[in-house]
């Protein structure tokens, strides 16, 4: 399948700031109706990361930073609207007066069933963009599921919903016989019982028989993205602990990054171009629960990708390798360019 050129990623991604009330709040300027929606409060270190999408359904939460199966948070995300979403008073979302984070995915605004695995799925899928949501029934025995992307994904994040176990990360640049896991600090590892060895194809991505990734008769979610030039980049580089650190080339000028150590235990920093500080330097962390940290120019936006600027171990220890995932504020191609800094 051959992707649409995005002119605006803004159109398919976003990230909003809002503050919290303590109450209900429609949040606006996401500029679509998103599908996937990742919040966070940035200013307290006991609230959890809040994810929640529109194929299990509004007020069904699950944290990033946590083992927690789903639970249906009635106080959480209530509505998906047409420029952004609706919350209640779930202080994990909306606790009065700190300043929180949401980032936004669209997919297809609708569910559609995929047949093409031998276990069927539900998908909401925006093939323009490289992104599903995809939602099935676990096996217990090795299985394939469709994901309807038209093309091979380059990194799959699946969470169990009914039981308390940790999540499974496939990334390309790992290859599909190791895993990662989105809620600890663990390095890569290798597993055949995550994706069973097998790359994902251009329509299903395969599965072991991890109770975590393919738990029989339970309810699983995965979210897959496929790579779009322009718009998103999912690959590796390589640290070398110093000021001057590798340069990463992404054909686009970020607009959020997400960044892992899969050679030794470290967070998952995640950065974006709407939180304030030279050069997006304010960082959360999907595996915990933290407050939102302030640094010195780890990590450096540029026009065509970005740059590690400190020599520290988080994001660029010498020697080890570091998966990312990463979207775009303004394409190098198409009709809106992003201009040099």
């Amino acid at each position: 399948m051959a992707y649409t050129t995005i002119k605006k990623p803004s159109d398919y991604f976003n990230t909003v700031l809002y503050t919290g009330n303590g109450s209900t709040q429609s949040i606006t300027g996401v500029g679509f109706q998103p599908d996937w929606v990742w919040m966070k409060d940035r200013d307290s270190g006991t609230l959890h990361h809040v994810l929640v999408d529109a194929v299990r359904g509004t007020t069904k939460a699950i944290y990033s930073n946590l083992t927690a199966s789903e639970e249906n948070q009635s106080g959480s995300l209530t509505a998906f609207n047409s420029d952004g979403f609706s919350i209640g008073n779930m202080n994990d979302v909306n606790i009065n007066g700190d300043n929180f984070v949401s980032w936004n995915w669209l997919g297809a605004n609708g569910t559609a069933s995929n047949t093409d695995g031998n276990t069927a799925s539900t998908v909401s899928v925006n093939t323009t963009s490289g992104f599903s949501i995809v939602s099935y029934t676990g096996t217990g025995a090795n299985a394939t599921v469709g994901h309807g992307l038209g093309v091979a994904p380059k990194m799959i994040i699946i969470k169990n919903r009914i039981d308390a176990v940790n999540w499974e990360v496939g990334h390309d640049s790992i290859g599909w016989t190791k895993k990662l896991r989105l809620n600890t600090t663990d390095a890569e590892t290798v597993d055949n019982g995550a994706f069973n060895d097998t790359a994902p194809t251009s329509s299903v991505f395969s599965l072991g028989n991890n109770g975590t990734s393919n738990g029989s008769g339970d309810n699983m979610i995965a979210y897959c993205f496929a790579e779009v030039k322009g718009f998103s980049k999912f690959g590796s580089y390589v640290g070398n602990l110093n000021d001057d650190g590798p340069f990463v080339y992404t054909g686009f000028k970020p607009a959020w990054v997400m960044v892992k150590d899969a050679t030794t235990g470290e967070d998952w920093f995640m950065y974006d171009n709407r939180r304030p500080s030279y050069n997006y330097n304010h960082y959360l962390r999907a595996n915990t629960n933290g407050t939102e940290v302030t640094t010195d120019n780890w990590v450096d936006f540029l026009s065509n990708g970005f740059k590690l600027r400190k020599g520290q171990t988080g994001t660029n220890s010498s020697g080890d390798t570091y998966i990312y995932m990463a979207f775009a504020e303004e394409p190098l191609v198409g009709d809106n360019p992003a201009t040099a800094r």
